[in-house]
């Protein structure tokens, strides 16, 4: 497709009214045709508006006709996927082989929920009937399922531009759920965003649904962002990126007049614990394999195993050597932007400047903004005296943490904050240490994943991509899988209601043939 650069908001196609600006190349430093439109407050009020008219339509549609539009925009991905990786891979500097993949990938999440729309199990559709002759009071009849929050605003992420982006999993789960989606899209990839963006504007008209369903809007600097969350009329906010970004936007949203949930996802070192037996067994596997998976994306995943701990014993030498010459081979990649590898270097010097010892580097880089993959080392005393250490250095840096013991390996499990994941490598000879790890673990993340490794994560109906602050803002949901709904959904019961004006999910007649629960039963009446 040829683009265009314009704003997409509803149906039309909208210039700039506050400047342009142009996507960068930041494998050459080159700047990239077209230039595309900045909005401001206006446009903002003018998608907003128009996601408040599609909602009540929208969020009433069938399941089958949503389900079936979610389709359709997996189809319409799928049918542009190399356009779509061969733009982004001079935008991110990612192979495009990869982001085909991210593509395909993305494509098959959308499907995934509208498999979930069809089951219609996040209806959560209870039925309580009334009971006239009870004693010593009768009881109404009351009827309970979910319902759509309203419209969603949407920040799409850098680091993953597919699947955390216009189309990602948030887009998803939120149309899924029955909730119009007002997208702001990433300045880092303007020409990709634009490229997804129309593929689900050009599935809203092939499905017939209201034009404010989708729109997507692009600004320079806060001021877009801040109306989007300030918007009276916007019910919900996502957002992947830093603990500041996630935090002065959950902070705004708190501050309206109505405060909105801000589902964030922010920061995450995902501690990797290697306990005795293990480290003896398969020491120099481990470190290998982490290594090769801290590097994932030149480091810049949210999921990234970034600190690795173990105690000083047999096969620690073996575990540190594997992870030296692991680092020692990896080539200089170039990263997302130029501020993300600024940040990098100077997230990397923080480390040395906290104490760490620098163990080992990559290849040097040769282009303006490669990282260069690093790892360094520091104790278990220094990593409890210094909370830096134990912050997020988002891009190919690794930590190794040289510990005591199986007592110190506590210790410093109970001071970190919460974490998207945690690992645990463990032999047969190590289940008395992982029974007092485990409740540790439980306390600070979402997701804890035994003799593997946090990259890569499934994305499935078991799939938990949250964790205790400042991980996200609310621990109690997850932004991969197909819980991520729950995020844009609500209880609403319909007491004593004649069944005619009931949803089709709380009939008598269960016209949609749903799994409920009635009186305590879960039952397909």
């Amino acid at each position: 497709m040829t683009l265009t650069g314009e704003l997409l908001i509803g149906a039309a196609r909208v210039p700039a009214t506050a400047g342009t600006m142009k996507a960068l190349n930041p494998a050459t430093g080159e700047l990239i045709e077209p230039e595309f439109a900045f909005g401001g407050p206006a446009e903002v009020d003018r998608a907003v508006r128009l996601a408040d008219e599609a909602f009540d339509s929208y969020s009433h549609t069938g399941l089958t006709e949503r389900a079936a539009f979610l389709d359709r925009i997996a189809d319409n991905l799928e049918a542009v996927k190399d356009e779509l990786a061969a733009r982004l891979a001079l935008e991110t500097g990612l192979p495009a082989a990869q982001l085909e993949g991210e593509a395909v990938r993305t494509a098959g999440v959308f499907r995934k929920f509208a498999t979930v729309v069809r089951q219609g199990r996040f209806l959560q559709a209870t039925v309580d009937p009334a009971q006239p002759d009870r004693q010593p009071a009768p009881r109404m009849d009351h009827r309970l399922q979910k319902v759509a929050l309203g419209p969603v605003v949407i920040f799409g992420a850098s680091n993953f531009p597919i699947s955390y982006s216009v189309v990602g999993g948030d887009t998803a789960s939120a149309l899924a759920a029955g909730c119009p989606v007002i997208l702001k899209a990433h300045n880092a990839h303007p020409g990709a965003s634009e490229i997804q963006g129309r593929v689900i504007q050009r599935a809203v008209a092939e499905a017939g649904l209201h034009e404010g369903v989708f729109s997507l809007v692009r600004g320079a600097g806060n001021e877009i962002g801040e109306a989007l969350v300030d918007h009276p009329l916007v019910h919900a906010v996502t957002f992947t990126g830093s603990e500041a970004g996630g935090m002065a936007l959950f902070r705004r949203a708190q501050q309206r007049p109505d405060p909105i949930p801000v589902f964030t996802e922010m920061t995450s070192v995902n501690p990797t614990f290697v306990l005795p037996a293990a480290l003896a067994a398969r020491g120099a596997e481990i470190g290998t394999g982490l290594v090769q998976r801290a590097m994932y994306n030149v480091g810049q995943a949210c999921l990234k195993p970034a600190i690795l701990l173990a105690a000083d014993g047999p096969g620690f030498q073996e575990l540190r050597d594997a992870l030296s010459a692991e680092v020692a081979k990896a080539a200089a990649r170039t990263m997302l932007t130029p501020g993300i590898h600024d940040a990098y270097v100077r997230n990397a010097q923080r480390l040395e400047n906290d104490g760490a010892t620098r163990v080992a580097a990559g290849q040097a880089p040769e282009g303006l903004w490669d990282g260069q993959s690093l790892l360094y080392e520091v104790s278990g005393e220094q990593l409890l005296a210094e909370p830096g250490l134990r912050e997020e250095v988002f891009g190919p840096a690794v930590l190794l943490v040289r510990l005591t013991g199986a007592e110190q390996l506590l210790e410093v499990a109970r001071a970190f904050r919460g974490q998207l994941s945690a690992t645990l490598h463990a032999e047969a000879d190590d289940r008395a240490h992982a029974q007092r790890l485990l409740p540790i673990l439980e306390r600070r993340t979402g997701r804890i994943v035994f003799n593997a490794f946090s990259i890569p994560q499934e994305v499935s109906y078991a799939s938990t991509h949250g964790g205790p602050f400042p991980a996200t803002s609310d621990s109690r949901f997850t932004s991969v899988g197909m819980g991520a709904i729950e995020r844009f959904i609500r209880p609403v019961t319909y007491q004593n209601f004649p069944d005619d004006l009931l949803p089709d999910a709380l009939r008598a007649a269960n016209p949609e043939n749903l799994w409920r629960v009635v009186d305590g039963e879960l039952v397909k009446d």
